[in-house]
């Protein structure tokens, strides 16, 4: 599974709490996920496999595990299950790869 970074904050509105913040350690989920909304507030943990291209090899770092919240629902054209903030993205990995491929569970 891969995994991207979210847009860059703010991070409102949200598809689950509008213009509440719920902090930086969030995550938008895809259909794979979603389940009509009801993956909102779910908290899942992320973790770094490994990188999805040449340019980045190598990109897990830290733990490699973080621990994020679904508000939103990623958009079309998503190319991950779990579409992390730029925070939580960094705890795992280079910011710089973009796209890394990952395990979760809820």
């Amino acid at each position: 599974m891969a995994l991207q970074v979210k847009n860059t904050p703010p991070y409102m509105p949200s598809a689950c709490y509008g213009f509440e913040d719920q902090g930086v350690m969030i995550a938008a989920a895809s259909e794979a996920i979603w389940n009509n909304g009801a993956a909102c507030g779910q908290l899942y943990q992320v973790n770094c496999l490994s990188g999805t291209n040449a340019g980045t090899p190598m990109p897990c770092q830290g733990r490699g595990v973080v621990v994020v919240k679904i508000v939103d629902h990623c958009p079309a054209g998503c190319r991950g299950t779990i579409d992390l903030s730029q925070e939580a993205f960094a705890l795992i990995a280079d910011p710089n790869s973009g796209v890394i491929n990952i395990s979760y569970q809820q």
